[in-house]
């Protein structure tokens, strides 16, 4: 699997990178993880946006699916590098409950119909196939429903956690992975508040907890640091540890 990151900007996108945003390939498949401020403008840099075979979604706060709207815009009304070429003519789209109609409200809340359902093909998460990925999903501890997803191709795994707090969820979901991309949002002199987010120790002692081999910190704030986070997660962690950049590519 190859991994790349779109944006990995904490909360807001910051001067150097887009809000959270991955596409992860394998087999010639495309898929999109998130989709927050200003990564769609990214993803255009490595795929046709037409071409992508599915997007999951973790939870609905505007920095992890606003971009979105943006992707509505696209599809309506773009040239041919944006007509859906998927079998079913529409992108499967796999989100929280409420994923449509959070879209719908973004992209114009006083639209009538927007006839969504003809661009994404709406589900919420659970476990199976999608594409050559095998999907599983897990609850994370964060003010509104969010999960972490695990995507194993053949004999290679990766856990993406979403925005959460202390979570033995993801623990569970991320053992034995080959690689955990995990928040670290919350410095070391900042408040913890509980089910919010992780601090960079946080994010290291899951991943120690998980037995993951990698760990790949990401979503840390313009007003933080990543080495700083990524520092604090080694520290607890004895595997390991990468930063997430923009546009940087990672092999799993």
């Amino acid at each position: 699997m190859k991994l790349t990151v779109l944006g990995c900007s904490g909360s807001m996108p910051g001067p150097d990178s887009p809000a959270s945003g991955y596409l992860i390939e394998a087999d010639g498949y495309k898929l999109v993880l998130d989709l927050g401020h200003g990564a769609f403008g990214a993803l255009q840099r490595y795929v046709d946006p037409g071409s992508v075979d599915a997007i999951v979604v973790s939870h609905l706060h505007a920095d992890h699916c606003i971009d979105l709207t943006a992707y509505i815009v696209a599809l309506r009304y773009g040239t041919a590098r944006y007509r859906v070429r998927t079998p079913e003519g529409r992108i499967p789209l796999i989100g929280p409950a409420g994923t449509r109609d959070r879209l719908e409200a973004a992209y114009d809340p006083y639209a009538r119909k927007l006839g969504l359902h003809e661009l994404f093909g709406f589900s919420t998460p659970a476990s199976g196939e999608l594409g050559p990925f095998a999907l599983s999903f897990a609850p994370m501890n964060h003010p509104v429903p969010t999960n972490a997803v695990r995507i194993t191709h053949g004999d290679r795994t990766l856990v993406y956690s979403g925005d959460t707090g202390e979570s033995d969820a993801l623990v569970s979901l991320a053992h034995g992975a080959d690689v955990l991309l995990c928040e670290a949002s919350i410095g070391p002199d900042e408040e913890s508040i509980p089910d919010l987010h992780l601090t960079g120790k946080q994010a290291g002692q899951h991943a120690d907890r998980a037995g993951v081999d990698r760990l790949i910190v990401t979503h840390v704030p313009p007003w933080g640091s990543r080495q700083v986070a990524a520092d604090e997660a080694a520290g607890a962690f004895s595997g390991a540890v990468e930063i997430a950049l923009p546009d940087a590519e990672f092999w799993i």
